[in-house]
C-alpha cells in the first residue's frame, strides 16, 4: 500500500511539473516517466535538467511511435529513425548507471525495430532487459578472464619451446636443465633474450656455470 502511495505521490508531482509546458501530453508523459524506477523519478524531480532530458526522450519515443503507425517509409527514413531510436535508447539506459551503457545499447539494438520501440514505451520491460544484458556482460567478462588466463599458459609453453630450440643449438648436452632455469625468469626478460642472440648466449653461459657449480658441489658432498 505504501508503494502505491509513493507512486501516486510521484505521479502528482510529475504531473504538476509537466503540465505547464506540455498540457495536452501531460497524462501520457507522466505515465511513461512513472515506469522508471522510483529512485530515478525522485532524482529527476530534484534535477530539472535530468527531468527535461527524460521528457524529451519520452516525447521522442511518442513521435517515433506515431511515425511507425503512419505511411510506409523509405530506406533512408527508416535508417534515420533507427539512429534516433538508438540515441533515445542510449539516453534511457544511461539513467540506470550500469557503467556499460554503450555495450547494453548495442545489445538491445540487435532486436527488431518494433521491439526497441516497445522498450522506449515500456520502462519496466526496459529495466528487465538492461538487467539481463548486464548479467550477460558480466558472464562474458568472466569467460574473457578465463580465456586470458589460458592464453598466458599457452604463451609460457610457446616461449619454452622456442627457448629450448635456441638453447639446444648452444648446449645440446644440458639444454633441458638450462631451459628450465631460464624459464624461471619473468616473461619480459625472456622475450628480451629471445630477441637478442648475445644476451641469450650470456644467459645460457650463466645458467651452465650455475649448473656445473651445483653438479660439482653434489660430487664433493658425495665423496666426503
Amino acid at each position: 500500500m505504501e508503494g502505491d502511495e509513493d507512486v501516486d505521490s510521484l505521479g502528482e508531482k510529475l504531473y504538476d511539473v509537466i503540465y505547464p509546458k506540455y498540457t495536452d501530453m501531460t497524462p501520457k508523459l507522466t505515465g511513461m516517466l512513472l515506469e522508471l524506477p522510483a529512485s530515478v523519478v525522485n532524482q529527476m524531480l530534484q534535477d530539472e535538467d535530468l527531468l527535461n532530458k527524460a521528457i524529451e526522450r519520452a516525447l521522442g519515443a511518442l513521435t517515433s511511435s506515431d511515425n511507425s503507425e503512419g505511411v510506409s517509409q523509405t530506406d533512408d527514413a527508416v535508417s534515420v529513425s533507427s539512429d534516433s531510436l538508438g540515441e533515445q535508447l542510449y539516453d534511457l539506459i544511461d539513467l540506470f548507471n550500469t557503467g556499460h551503457t554503450q555495450k547494453i545499447t548495442g545489445m538491445l539494438l540487435e532486436q527488431k525495430k518494433e521491439a526497441v520501440l516497445q522498450l522506449l514505451l515500456n520502462h519496466t520491460l526496459l529495466e528487465e532487459q538492461v538487467k539481463t544484458a548486464l548479467k550477460t556482460l558480466k558472464e562474458q567478462g568472466d569467460v574473457a578472464r578465463d580465456v586470458s588466463d589460458s592464453s598466458d599458459t599457452e604463451d609460457v609453453e610457446n616461449i619454452g619451446e622456442t627457448l629450448f630450440s635456441f638453447v639446444q643449438q648452444l648446449d645440446s648436452a644440458h639444454c633441458a636443465d638450462i631451459t628450465g632455469m631460464l624459464l624461471e625468469m619473468d616473461s619480459a626478460s625472456l622475450q628480451k633474450i629471445l630477441s637478442n642472440q648475445a644476451m641469450l648466449e650470456v644467459a645460457v653461459q650463466k645458467a651452465k656455470s650455475a649448473l656445473e657449480g651445483a653438479v660439482s658441489q653434489r660430487q664433493m658432498e658425495m665423496s666426503q
